[in-house]
C-alpha cells in the first residue's frame, strides 16, 4: 500500500476572511462555512484544500502555536493569460490583501505575481507569456 496525496491543509486565524480570499480565486466552499471550524473545497485532479481554525487545531493539539516567520509554503493559481494575472492581483490588493510582488514578466516565460492570504501564506498567480512554456 502506498499513501496517496489527497489534501492541502491551511490553519487560518479568521475563517470568513480566508474564505473570502480563496473564493475570489474561484474556489467553491459551502455557503455558511464562515462559522465552521473546518471547511474543504475540491481542487482540480481530485485534491482538496482544507481550512481549519486555530481553535480546531488546539482542540486536539493543546500546545499548538502558529509558526513564526513564513515564506516556506505557497499555493499557485494558474490564470488564463497574462492580463488575468494583473487583474486578479489588482482585485486582491484592492480588497486589502498584501501584494508581495507586483505582476512582472519572469525570465522563465511567465507573467508572475505574489499576494498574501489573510494569514500571510504566499499565493502565486501566473500565466504563460506569448511564446512562453506550453501548458502542463
Amino acid at each position: 500500500m502506498t499513501p496517496r496525496f489527497d489534501v492541502i491543509g491551511l490553519v487560518v486565524s479568521d475563517m470568513a476572511a480566508s474564505l473570502a480570499f480563496y473564493r475570489r480565486l474561484g474556489l467553491v466552499f459551502p455557503q455558511g462555512a464562515e462559522n465552521e471550524p473546518h471547511v474543504e473545497a475540491g481542487l482540480p485532479g481530485g485534491l482538496r484544500l482544507a481550512l481549519d481554525t486555530e481553535d480546531t487545531i488546539r482542540s486536539f493539539h493543546a500546545g499548538w502555536q502558529p509558526p513564526r516567520g513564513g515564506g516556506r509554503v505557497s499555493l499557485a493559481f494558474r490564470c488564463e493569460d497574462p492580463a488575468e494575472v494583473d487583474s486578479v492581483y489588482g482585485e486582491l490588493v484592492g480588497a486589502g490583501h498584501h501584494g508581495e510582488l507586483k505582476p512582472w514578466d519572469a525570465f522563465w516565460g511567465m507573467r508572475y505575481a505574489v499576494v498574501h492570504d489573510p494569514d500571510g501564506n504566499g499565493v502565486d498567480l501566473f500565466a504563460p507569456l506569448p511564446g512562453g512554456p506550453a501548458p502542463a
